[in-house]
């Protein structure tokens, strides 16, 4: 609750609380991509990122607005 951010990226000067989002975030300095898609190929940084990606071939679409019930 301190706000404390005690991990500091050498390549940037961004901090972090946890070390954890350190070594997350120095990915996009090192172009790394260890999250891969077996359909297409296709890498990703981050597995967030991989799973939004899957929804292309799956055409899941799981979100829907409250107002005029679209899906996305």
């Amino acid at each position: 609750h301190t706000g404390e951010k005690p991990f500091k990226c050498w390549d940037c000067g961004k901090s972090f609380k946890l070390r954890g989002y350190l070594l997350s975030h120095q990915r996009t300095h090192r172009e790394e991509k260890p999250y891969l898609c077996t359909t297409c190929g296709k890498r990703f940084s981050w597995s967030s990122q991989l799973n939004t990606h899957r929804r292309i071939h799956t055409r899941e679409r799981p979100y829907a607005c409250l107002h005029c019930g679209m899906i996305f």
